[in-house]
């Protein structure tokens, strides 16, 4: 999908009280901006790293500035987690997730005591996906998530497990937003019980997929299919 143009460039400052950044732009402001991101941001959130800010003309927004971008290792990386669902949809749509090419989609399905990101509907079976997204990578080149212990995540994987066990396919996939991962793997060092429960999941039946996005300060889209390890 096409990000929001333009998109002014600048070094981060520091990101502060968990929705707040400071940047430094070439023009030589510094400014605030939302951070659309409630994770840690490890690895993101670093001082000195390139960011980019999308700015908003709307007059009752308190913050003009979005961040958008920032750059890691030398690629792009998308922090608007609020844009991940979308970019997954696109791909669902355009049957770029291949397990589910053809199916039609319902964001936003509530079962259980959840609301999983998508309903998707194929030949007569009946797919829960949840997505997550994914800026954290290891020293080995693979993804890795959650970036902070993460109880919503856990509960996710409980409820598409008893979903598998009550005749649903169920699946979860990481949307991977680092251009050089390789492949992806829970990040067992910062929430232990997220891998532990994400192993008995697919022990039981759930899929576990992921796929790595391109970036580019135009557009951000699904680009292909990565290994998962367990």
């Amino acid at each position: 999908m096409f990000l929001p143009q333009p998109l002014l460039e600048g070094r981060l400052l520091r990101r502060y009280q968990r929705f707040f950044a400071e940047v430094a732009l070439h023009d030589g402001r510094t400014v605030t901006a939302h951070t659309p991101n409630t994770g840690s941001m490890k690895q993101c959130a670093v001082a000195g790293q390139r960011v980019l800010l999308s700015i908003s003309a709307n007059p009752a927004r308190k913050l003009a500035y979005t961040w958008e971008l920032v750059e890691v290792a030398g690629h792009w990386a998308d922090v608007n987690t609020q844009r991940a669902n979308r970019v997954v949809e696109e791909a669902l749509r355009s049957g770029t997730v291949t397990p589910f090419a053809g199916g039609t989609v319902r964001p936003e399905f509530p079962w259980g005591i959840s609301r999983f990101d998508f309903l998707v509907e194929r030949g007569g079976e009946r797919t829960l996906l949840e997505v997550k997204n994914v800026t954290l990578c290891d020293e080995e080149g693979r993804a890795s998530f959650p970036d902070a212990v993460t109880e919503r995540g856990q509960k996710h994987l409980r409820e598409l497990l008893r979903a598998k066990g009550e005749g649903w396919r169920a699946a979860v996939l990481f949307l991977v937003q680092r251009g050089a991962a390789t492949a992806f793997t829970p990040a067992d060092a910062i929430d232990p019980e997220y891998g532990c429960l994400l192993r008995e999941a697919v022990r039981g039946g759930v899929e576990a997929l992921a796929y790595r996005t391109l970036v580019t300060p135009m557009e951000v889209r699904v680009d292909r299919e990565l290994p998962v390890i367990l």
